[in-house]
């Protein structure tokens, strides 16, 4: 049932990610990004500027790589070395994805107001991909590993990859199709990288 689910999950993303990618390539999503944009920035309090920049930090690659690497060594000491794969693999790959699609599309970020500068283009949001990509990864592996603890995973990880997607558009970094379709890439990544690694793993078994 649950991986039933997951798949049907899956292919949803799969969907939005092919459409929302279709609107930025034809410039479809311009006016309703802006507008979006424009009124979360007109509804969030500047004090909340500090909330939202910590919550950035958290899925940048210099807080999540190391966090990464530290509980995939975890995971991998306590013999739970598919688990460790999982988690390393998924963070790696979105890094790639990210570095892959910012270099082909060159969408230009927001210049709405003032803002803090961020290398590369604004599709996809690379903060919420990495975000999503560790989260799904780190759901599949609770649910290997404590399966009682697999709904409240699901939900902690829910909440910080739609944070991190709301903080980079409270920061006016990115458009909110940006984020969307990253969102989506991320789960995709990390479904992607569990799939290859159970394929693998049934062709070594004796």
């Amino acid at each position: 049932m649950i991986r039933r689910r997951f798949a049907w999950v899956c292919v949803a993303a799969a969907v939005v990610l092919s459409q929302v990618t279709e609107e930025v390539l034809g410039n479809e999503s311009t006016r309703v990004d802006r507008e979006i944009l424009v009124a979360i920035h007109d509804s969030v309090s500047s004090a909340w500027r500090a909330v939202f920049d910590v919550v950035t930090l958290s899925a940048s690659a210099r807080v999540l790589l190391p966090a990464v690497a530290l509980l995939a060594m975890a995971l991998a000491i306590a013999r739970h070395r598919q688990e460790a794969l999982l988690l390393a693999l998924s963070a790696g790959g979105a890094s790639m994805v990210v570095y892959v699609a910012k270099t082909a599309f060159g969408r230009a970020r927001p210049d709405l107001w003032d803002t803090q500068w961020y290398w590369g283009s604004s599709f996809p949001s690379g903060h919420t991909l990495s975000a999503a990509a560790v989260a799904t990864a780190a759901c599949l592996v609770v649910a290997r590993l404590r399966p009682a603890w697999a709904r409240a995973s699901v939900l902690l990880a829910i909440a910080w990859v739609a944070l991190v997607a709301l903080s980079r558009l409270v920061l006016g970094v990115h458009w909110p199709t940006d984020v969307v379709a990253a969102a989506c890439a991320g789960l995709l990544v990390a479904a992607g990288v569990s799939g290859a690694l159970s394929i693998i793993e049934r062709r070594t078994q004796p």
